[in-house]
């Protein structure tokens, strides 16, 4: 099936890369979103997110006039959906976004197109949003109702890419092609193999969507033995690090780093989706989650236990980001952490995140401050590494060794 057009919807982390690669490769690619501000951000040839090198390529596809933003969806051949997909606040999976995706979408669908969904999602969700284009649109045909021959094609293709790398993970990784069809999945195939030097494999799409939260699920585990570990070592008196490099020594095991917690839009929530699904067989899942979720406060009654050393404690806590390197704060730990120390009014918090010009309203109201390294070194007492960002991994030892030090990533 050959593309000329492709509409991404949702110009977010991973919509706008995927859409300024596709433009690389010669595609017209119309990104749209809600929001105004990112659709006027692209259109000039700039960017709203951080990732590296992201703006030299989103620059030249602008230039080409292979990509444009807009805020109303056009025709194209194919339309990939990379909209976020959240869970409410009972850990119940939110579709509502996906869902809107398939109303904006569903007027301007035409015979022939292929219908992608990249948002990673629970199981079961690439059918709802077949089903919810079929209810728009009833003028046309869906895998749902007649297979191979239906007008419109749909698949599942998860992201599989890490922030800081996304421009080079999408064109290297495999990817896991789930579609409603024979004739969705080989769609599909032709569309990503305009850009995926990676290997495409076709599975069906329930198959596809469980891949991807069994993957973030494997990490989650993992991190959470970490972190566990981490808890009973600071029970113990035990240097963690110090620990998990001799237990790493042994040739069949390999610990992970712990931290203050697990954040991110996929560790932090794609988990609760298994759960949701099985609530009866995701027992170690579910344990992993609230294990992770639970190191946050973990880290508060270290530093709050700290900070109980001086008259006024003036806390510096170092980093933002759910992971280093990168501006994403969606289900940070520490933005978590440090929410709630000001919340505990045990001391002034200034906040260091390198990657951001100013913090988020629901930090800013609570009288935390934004500042940088070298001033928050000078004016703290007490010092707590939350991120690993590179700008914090050559500290001057000198002030260092007047502080009250916390280190949750082992960088110092």
């Amino acid at each position: 099936m050959k593309f000329e057009t492709v509409s991404v919807i949702g110009l977010g982390y991973i919509g706008l890369p995927t859409a300024a690669i596709l433009a690389s490769r010669g595609l017209k690619v119309i990104g749209v979103d809600v929001n105004e501000h990112a659709v006027n951000t692209i259109n000039k040839g700039e960017i709203h997110i951080v990732e590296p090198d992201l703006d030299i390529v989103v620059r030249a596809a602008v230039t080409t006039g292979n990509l444009r933003a807009t805020l109303k969806a056009e025709p194209a051949d194919a339309f990939m959906v990379a909209v976020p997909t959240p869970f409410k606040g009972d850990k119940k999976p939110d579709l509502s976004y996906v869902e809107s995706a398939a109303e904006t979408i569903a007027p301007v669908l035409q015979k022939g197109n292929l219908v992608v969904l990249e948002s990673t999602s629970p199981v079961g969700t690439t059918e709802k949003l077949s089903e919810w284009l079929a209810q728009c649109r009833p003028d046309l045909t869906f895998p749902q109702q007649a297979g191979d021959k239906a007008d419109i094609l749909v698949a599942h293709c998860p992201e599989r890419v890490l922030p800081g790398h996304v421009l080079q993970e999408l064109v290297s990784n495999d990817r896991v092609i789930g579609g409603l069809s024979t004739e969705s999945s080989a769609a599909a195939i032709d569309l990503y193999k305009t850009f995926v030097k990676g290997e495409c494999i076709v599975t069906n799409a329930r198959t596809a969507e469980l891949a991807k939260l069994t993957e973030n699920s494997f990490r989650d585990v993992n991190i959470a033995f970490a972190n566990e570990l981490s808890m009973i070592s600071d029970e113990l008196k035990i240097n963690i690090w110090e620990l998990i490099e001799l237990s790493n020594r042994h040739p069949r095991v390999n610990i992970l780093k712990p931290g203050p917690g697990v954040g991110g839009h996929c560790i932090a929530v794609d988990p609760w989706f298994i759960v949701d699904s099985c609530p009866e067989e995701a027992k170690i899942i579910r344990q992993a989650r609230e294990t992770n979720d639970a190191k946050p406060y973990h880290v508060i009654d270290r530093i709050v236990e700290a900070a109980d050393q001086f008259k006024k404690p003036v806390i510096a806590c170092f980093g933002l980001a759910f992971k280093a390197n990168i501006d994403d704060l969606r289900e940070s730990p520490a933005v978590q952490i440090v929410q709630e120390l000001a919340d505990r009014n045990i001391g002034e918090i200034i906040s260091v995140e390198p990657n951001i010009d100013e913090l988020p309203a629901a930090l800013a109201s609570k009288g935390i401050e934004l500042s940088t390294q070298e001033d928050a070194l000078s004016r703290a007492n007490v010092v707590v590494v939350l991120v690993a960002h590179k700008e914090f991994e050559s500290p001057d030892n000198g002030q260092i060794a007047m502080k009250v030090t916390i280190d949750t990533c082992g960088i110092w």
